[in-house]
C-alpha cells in the first residue's frame, strides 16, 4: 500500500489543458519577441541566417559564383545615374576587410606592385582616394576563390578580348596613355601600402564597382554597399560576399604582362627588377624633362649586375655612357624606358644596348661591335637632341626614322703594284704620257633648252 497516490486514470480535458500550455505558450512568447525585437537586430538575424547558409554550401560543396564578361547596358547617362539611384543601398553589416600582407619573393612583389598601381591609375586617375578603394577591390578579388589566384592575374582577367575585360582599361586601349612619372609613383606607393596591409574600410568585401553613369548586367543582382567618387561598390549576397568565404592569401607566382612593359622593369622579359623609384617610360617625356628627375645612384658596384631590366656591362667616362644587355625576350618597344632609370638627372646621356652575350666589354667600340648593336638611346639637354634608335635589321620598325644608320664595310685596300721585269722605255720620261697612249675626246656643242608649253 503506498499512502497519497491516486490509483485513478486522468481525465481527458486535463490532457488537453496541459497539451494547450505546452505547445501554445512558446509560440506566443516568440511571436511577441518578434514584434517587439528592436530595429538593430535584424542585420543581427540576417548574419545568423548567412552563417547557416554558409553551413549548408559548404556541405553542397557550393562552387563561387561564375564571373562572366562584362556587359553594360544600353542607357544614355542620364538613364543610367537614375537606374543606379533607384537601387537602395544594402542594409546588411560592411565589416573592413582583413589586412593583405604579400608573401611572393621580390620579383613578384615588383610585378604585383606594378599591376595595381596601373589598376589604380588608369581607374581612377590620379586620385588617391579613388585608388585606394580600387586597389582594395582587386585585394578582396585576390583572395575570393571565384577570381585569379595573383594580382596582375585579377587585374589583367579578360584582356585578351577587345570588349568585356573585368577592368576595361586593359583593353580599351587606355593603355597608351602615359602617366607623368610623378603620376605613376602616387599610385605605385599606394600600391605598396596596400600590398604591405593598409586597408581601405568603405568598400568592405566588394568585389565589383563601376562609374554611376553606366549599368553593368549585374547591378541589380549584387548588394551596393558604399559610394565613392562616382563610383558604385558591390559585393555578392550570401555567403559568397561575406568575410569567410575571402581566405585564400597571397602566394605569388605573378604572370608577366606586356601591355606595361613599358612602364614596369619587372615586366620586361622577367630577368630581375628595376631600381624601385621612377616609372620606365621616355614616352613624352623630354630631355630636360628627364635631366631634372632625381638621378639614380648607378655606380661601379652595379656593374654585371641587372639594372632596369637589362644586365649593366661599362659605365663610360664621368658616367655618360652606359653599355647594357638586354633582356631576353624583352618587347623591343619597351627599350626606351631604361632611359628613365640611367638618364634621370643627367645632362648628357647615351645608352648602348646588345643582345645577352653580346656586349662590349670595354671602350672605345669597333665597328664591327657597332654593327651588332640592338638599340641606342642618346639625350643632349644643350643642344635639345634626345633620340631612341634600333638596329632594323635585328628588329624591324614602322618608321626608319627609328632605324640606326647602316655602316658600310671598310673594301680591302688594293694590293701594291709588282715591279714590271721588262726595261722601261723612255724611261728618262717618268711622269709623261706617251704618244701611243693619249686620248680623243669629243666636245659636243651646247644647245639651248626647248620651252616648254605653260
Amino acid at each position: 500500500m503506498m499512502d497519497g497516490i491516486s490509483t485513478s486514470k486522468p481525465r481527458l480535458w486535463a490532457w488537453l489543458v496541459w497539451a494547450m500550455i505546452f505547445a501554445g505558450l512558446p509560440a506566443m512568447v516568440a511571436s511577441f519577441e518578434a514584434r517587439h525585437a528592436p530595429a538593430d537586430n535584424a542585420p543581427r538575424f540576417a548574419a545568423a541566417a548567412t552563417r547557416a547558409a554558409a553551413k549548408r554550401a559548404q556541405r553542397a560543396g557550393a562552387l563561387p559564383p561564375p564571373v562572366e564578361p562584362v556587359v553594360v547596358l544600353a542607357l544614355d547617362r542620364d538613364q543610367a545615374r537614375a537606374f543606379n539611384a533607384a537601387i537602395p543601398f544594402s542594409s546588411l553589416p560592411n565589416p573592413a576587410p582583413r589586412p593583405f600582407l604579400f608573401s611572393g619573393n621580390e620579383v613578384d612583389l615588383a610585378r604585383a606592385t606594378d599591376c595595381l598601381a596601373a589598376a589604380e591609375y588608369y581607374e581612377a586617375g590620379d586620385d588617391a582616394v579613388g585608388q585606394q578603394s580600387v586597389a582594395q577591390v582587386v585585394l578582396n578579388r585576390v583572395r575570393h576563390p571565384a577570381f585569379p589566384k595573383t594580382v596582375c592575374g585579377v587585374v589583367f582577367q579578360g584582356q585578351e578580348r577587345a570588349t568585356g575585360c573585368q577592368f576595361t582599361f586593359t583593353c580599351d586601349g587606355a593603355l597608351t596613355r602615359t602617366p607623368s612619372p610623378a603620376a605613376w609613383e602616387r599610385a605605385r606607393e599606394i600600391a605598396r601600402a596596400a600590398l604591405a596591409g593598409k586597408v581601405f574600410k568603405s568598400v568592405g568585401q566588394a568585389t565589383h564597382y563601376h562609374t554611376d553613369w553606366v549599368v553593368p548586367y549585374w547591378s541589380g543582382s549584387l548588394d551596393k554597399i558604399v559610394a565613392v567618387r562616382t563610383h558604385l561598390f558591390f559585393r555578392w549576397r550570401g555567403w559568397w560576399g561575406t568575410p569567410p568565404a575571402f581566405g585564400r592569401g597571397s602566394i605569388g607566382g605573378e604572370p608577366l604582362i606586356g601591355k606595361i612593359a613599358r612602364l614596369s622593369a619587372a615586366h620586361q622579359g622577367g630577368e630581375g627588377v628595376g631600381f624601385d623609384g621612377l616609372p620606365l617610360a621616355v614616352d613624352g617625356v623630354g630631355a630636360a624633362a628627364l635631366a631634372a628627375q632625381p638621378q639614380q645612384p648607378i655606380s661601379d658596384d652595379a656593374i654585371g649586375q641587372r639594372v632596369a631590366g637589362v644586365k649593366l656591362v661599362v659605365i663610360g667616362p664621368d658616367d655618360k655612357d652606359f653599355l647594357v644587355e638586354l633582356g631576353r625576350g624583352s618587347p623591343p618597344d619597351s627599350w626606351p624606358g631604361i632611359a628613365q632609370t640611367f638618364c634621370a638627372g643627367r645632362p648628357e646621356c647615351r645608352i648602348m644596348a646588345w643582345q645577352p652575350g653580346g656586349a662590349p666589354t670595354k671602350l672605345p667600340l669597333s665597328d664591327a661591335q657597332m654593327e651588332t648593336m640592338s638599340f641606342s638611346y642618346i639625350h643632349n639637354v644643350a643642344s635639345g637632341l634626345q633620340r631612341a634608335l634600333w638596329n632594323c635589321g635585328q628588329t624591324p620598325r614602322a618608321s626608319r626614322a627609328e632605324c640606326m644608320r647602316l655602316r658600310l664595310p671598310i673594301p680591302p685596300a688594293p694590293p701594291a703594284a709588282q715591279p714590271s721585269s721588262a726595261p722601261a722605255a723612255d724611261a728618262g720620261l717618268n711622269g709623261v704620257r706617251r704618244k701611243d697612249r693619249f686620248e680623243t675626246v669629243t666636245i659636243a656643242p651646247v644647245t639651248a633648252p626647248r620651252p616648254t608649253a605653260p
